[in-house]
């Protein structure tokens, strides 16, 4: 198959009342990159089910090489040459890479002839630019392989549109790089057409032909890459209503007392492992540590031992020199907050109201306790200030917060978290799956702390995050810190390289082609 065009017209989905497609018309050219941004809820994900069969439109048309197709199934996509690379892995642990590769190929014969098929899998691997082993297994496989395996799963189906939705959310830059280079040379051989779903515009900048932003689902704008910038796509994204936070000017942290102290600190994993393994970190008052890692090097147990919902094998804890057991007792006195990840989850307790959840640190002390009673309306009060202070979006205090939007979710704890200065606020992945409007806000939120002088320790999976918020950034691997650099002399690919497991130390961080494309197509 050649690579195809793709065109939608006036295409609309409705949920309800609810329209999340509306009258969209934009047009994939044949073999180029063809970027799609975004806020959540803009529409990306409705537009892309519904060209792959998951959804049919309410009206509109799609065509294919200027003639209107239906596609009721995902299996008819299938047909016509449509593939999709969903965000999360959809790999089979216990199989080998061949074995992934032949279930996606999909008509199995009773009887399996493995020497011709193990022939004709490596012919095909050798053939892309994505060599994977045949015997291995997912187990053993870094996220940026599975990635890579997800992609074959693809491209051995042959297809003329391949459709990745956030291919690179945890890969480190150079896999990043490798696998979006990759997929340009494809579409630019004319071997299929592709759309792009990302929320990075640098790699919009970089690896995309042409560029279409959605906002509450409708077509906002399409043009060729070359002639737009960051800048202009973030406000097409949000609108000239949303407000998108500068960031203040960030205050000197060199002559701070320590306020987080960790020394060989071994914390044990689901399995028995050990998941921190002898880790060694201080933070600063007013000053912002991030630290760096592909997902599944420990940060979680990390997070969740400094949070109490982990025992501690061995090692110390102090916050401001004191001892530290992560209780609530402890957490009152020593000023210590969190956002933890997935919030609704970690952090609230989501049939309760919004009102609630923010008075869940001090629900038994005055003035929301009385005599052993609650007194919720003191409560409601406390609330409606934190909500108008932090833009939190909900129908009332009394809502549940399990109602909210994720990035609202995220304000609401955050403003319980922050409604007196922090002295140690212990962050993660703090704006994972939230919109541009709400990332701006939340690290607006987290550097404005730091400048009052509260501690942070940000643990992120996204570099670019914590290259834009940190003083200092640590890189860990396996449990353990493998590199440390301050803010001034990070270099994005030096990085990447020790969170790939590259532990030869650079003498002398050079930009990157990637970097220097990005820097002259944002200028």
């Amino acid at each position: 198959m050649r690579a195809l065009e793709l065109e939608t017209v006036e295409l609309t989905k409705r949920f309800g009342a609810f329209t999340a497609l509306d009258r969209v018309s934009l047009k994939v050219k044949p073999a180029t990159v063809h970027a799609l941004l975004g806020e959540n809820g803009a529409g990306k994900s409705t537009l892309v089910k519904t060209v792959i069969g998951y959804q049919r439109p309410d009206a509109g048309q799609i065509m294919i090489n200027n003639k209107e197709v239906t596609i009721d199934t995902p299996a008819q996509a299938r047909e016509i040459g449509i593939g999709m690379v969903f965000q999360h892995f959809t790999v089979i642990p216990g199989m080998t890479v061949a074995e992934n590769l032949l279930l996606a190929k999909g008509h199995l014969t009773p009887v399996i002839n493995w020497r011709e098929v193990n022939e004709e899998l490596e012919a095909f691997v050798q053939s892309t630019p994505f060599k994977l082993a045949l015997h291995r297994t997912p187990d053993g496989l870094s996220a940026g392989e599975k990635q890579k395996l997800e992609i074959l799963k693809q491209l051995i189906l042959n297809p003329s549109l391949l459709i990745l939705d956030e291919p690179t959310s945890v890969l480190t830059p150079q896999e990043a790089d490798e696998i979006l280079f990759a997929l340009n040379a494809l579409a630019h051989e004319g071997r299929c057409s592709i759309i792009l779903i990302t929320h990075k515009f640098k790699e919009v900048l970089t690896y995309a032909d042409d560029v279409s932003v959605l906002r509450q689902g409708r077509l906002v704008d399409s043009m060729p890459v070359r002639m737009t910038s960051s800048a202009q796509l973030a406000s097409l994204m949000v609108g000239e209503s949303r407000v998108v936070f500068d960031l203040p000017p960030r205050e000197s942290s060199s002559d701070e007392p320590v306020q987080l102290s960790i020394e060989d600190l071994v914390v044990v994993g689901d399995r028995g492992e050990r998941a921190v393994d002898g880790l060694s970190l201080h933070v600063r008052a007013r000053e912002i540590v991030g630290v760096a890692g592909v997902a599944g090097n420990g940060q979680k147990a990390l997070m969740q031992a400094l949070t109490g919902q982990r025992p501690i094998e061995s090692g110390s804890l102090q916050v401001a020199g004191q001892d530290y057991q992560a209780t609530r007792g402890q957490n009152a006195l020593q000023r210590v907050r969190s956002l933890p990840e997935e919030p609704l989850q970690n952090a609230c307790v989501k049939d309760f109201s919004v009102s609630q959840n923010m008075a869940l640190r001090l629900f038994d002390q005055a003035p929301f306790s009385r005599f052993g009673f609650l007194r919720f309306a003191a409560m409601t009060e406390y609330a409606k200030g934190l909500i108008a202070q932090f833009h939190v979006k909900t129908q009332s205090p009394h809502s549940a917060i399990g109602q909210l939007s994720g990035g609202n979710v995220q304000r609401a704890v955050l403003a319980r978290e922050l409604s007196e200065t922090a002295r140690l606020l212990l962050v993660s992945n703090p704006v994972f799956g939230l919109d541009f409007a709400s990332v701006s806000e939340i690290h607006h939120r987290l550097l404005s702390a730091r400048n009052s002088g509260t501690a942070v320790l940000l643990l992120s999976e996204d570099l670019d995050e914590l290259l834009q918020m940190s003083d200092r950034i640590l890189v860990m691997v396996q449990g353990k810190i493998v590199f440390e650099v301050e803010r001034e002399r990070a270099d994005r690919q030096v990085i990447g390289a020790y969170m790939g497991g590259d532990f030869r130390p650079a003498e002398q961080p050079v930009q990157s082609s990637t970097d220097a494309m990005f820097s002259n197509a944002v200028h």
